[in-house]
């Protein structure tokens, strides 16, 4: 007798706006029409990595299903790091940047049969002064946002910057940045200096155009001015990569000095304000059911 697959369902109740016994209760059902049995665990914030661990050698699930947002999948990718498994997406949290990326649909239905049925793909992470980023962080003024936001109902995605005239008119002077990248040093100035491992923030808009989750490299995205024209065409979708307003670089590992202290984000999560960073790729970190 075939025997049951075993699922682990981790679901963060408190990400999002998602109704998670709604959820819980889609997912319970069509485990059941699948014959997979299902065993759940919610985060609390208080030690989630040791317990995810822990059932994951208690029950050896044959997948991990996160219902949550970046910060989840990330905490469960790291919690699971040793382990070969893969890990189906049920994106509900605020900053749902990595399905965006991976061109998730919106369809429940479809989501669950991708989380439980399709073939993964192996993403890498960058490392950015010890911590670890899924797919974009910056320094600047996305992540000036991010920290005026982050309480507010309205996270602080570049999308919400965008539309923000008011924000744009008191942004603070541009900073002098110093980057070590591919045996070079790059003097810049800048608004807005963004390390990626993919291409779009969570609102959809595309601010790495070459960005590839499992290529082994990540992108650094120089930002030089950020008026209104050239914020139009970044959402828009024409980013400029031929007037100098926007560098890109490919690389493994690289190193940023700022002439002072700038607000620093990691996947929509603010980091404080720095001035020395340190980053290298982590290939090949988390295996994710994808979209065929």
């Amino acid at each position: 007798m075939e025997t049951t697959k075993t699922y682990l369902f981790v679901v963060n109740p408190i990400s999002g706006d998602l109704d998670k016994a709604e959820i819980l209760s889609q997912v319970e059902t069509f485990a059941k029409s699948e014959g997979i049995a299902i065993t759940t665990y919610e985060t609390t914030g208080n030690e989630d990595e040791k317990a995810v661990l822990a059932l994951y050698e208690q029950h050896k699930p044959d997948r991990i299903l996160v219902a949550g947002g970046d910060g989840t999948i990330k905490m469960v990718a790291e919690a699971v790091e040793h382990q070969d498994v893969i890990l189906g997406i049920l994106p509900a949290g605020s900053a749902n940047g990595l399905s965006v990326d991976l061109n998730f649909p919106t369809d429940i239905d479809e989501i669950l049969n991708i989380a439980f049925h399709n073939e993964a793909m192996e993403i890498d992470m960058v490392c950015i002064n010890g911590e670890k980023s899924l797919h974009l962080s910056d320094i600047g003024l996305n992540a000036n946002l991010v920290k005026n936001y982050e309480n507010s109902s309205v996270r602080g995605k570049i999308g919400y910057a965008l539309q923000s005239i008011a924000t744009l008119q008191e942004q603070d002077d541009p900073f002098s940045a110093t980057i070590e990248v591919n045996g070079q040093t790059v003097e810049t100035e800048a608004r807005m200096i963004v390390f990626a491992n993919s291409q779009k923030y969570g609102t959809g808009v595309t601010i790495n155009p070459v960005g590839k989750m499992d290529d082994g490299k990540f992108e650094i995205v120089i930002l030089k001015n950020l008026d209104l024209v050239l914020i139009s065409k970044i959402v828009t979708g024409n980013m400029p990569l031929d007037t100098g307003e926007v560098e890109i670089f490919s690389t493994e590992k690289a190193k940023v000095t700022t002439s002072v202290p700038v607000h620093f984000q990691i996947d929509g999560e603010y980091f404080g304000e720095e001035s020395n960073l340190e980053m290298s790729i982590l290939p090949k970190q988390m295996k994710v059911a994808i979209p065929k």
